[in-house]
């Protein structure tokens, strides 16, 4: 990701952050406060964004590409839970103490993303509770979406052969 302008100092195109669904309609203020607490990054296919158990102090907006989750299952290895594709955030466990990511997150190709520093975030909103209500209310709605379609892939798994 090149530098373009109107981004901020850190690199992050705020037009571009504005697109995206999880920050469509904010006000600008917001998007720039965001962006301050953003750099952009490349990662290639193969790459580990983050492995479960490990302490979450961020979060990830694909740009494009797409992010594998999968969780690790004793006796089995680990078992993809989820394809997050780019337009779409990875992570909301820098949120909710004790800050440890519960999955974990593979790079399926390459993929531009924006890191977001979390502490950098919570910084902000408990400075300004308006701010951290809004992206609560965003974040709160991904939360939502990916754990309905956690619950229809797991009744799919117990339907068995026989039901598909």
């Amino acid at each position: 990701m090149s530098m373009q302008p109107g981004q901020d100092g850190a690199g992050v195109d705020v037009a571009a952050l504005s697109r995206l669904h999880l920050f469509e309609g904010l006000p600008h203020e917001v998007l720039v406060a965001i962006a301050d607490c953003a750099h952009p990054a490349h990662v290639t296919v193969g790459d580990v964004l983050f492995r479960e158990g490990e302490h979450a102090d961020r979060f990830y907006v694909l740009m494009n590409g797409g992010v594998s989750l999968s969780v690790h299952l004793p006796g089995r290895g680990h078992e993809h839970i989820d394809t997050v594709r780019g337009g779409d955030v990875v992570g909301w466990s820098w949120l909710f103490p004790p800050y440890q990511w519960h999955f974990d997150g593979r790079v399926l190709i390459d993929t531009d993303l924006l890191v977001v520093n979390g502490a950098c975030v919570r910084g902000k909103c408990d400075a300004d509770p308006r701010l951290g209500y809004v992206l609560m209310q965003r974040f709160a709605e991904v939360i939502h979406r990916r754990l309905q379609g956690t619950r229809l892939r797991l009744l799919d798994l117990h339907r068995g052969p026989d039901a598909r």
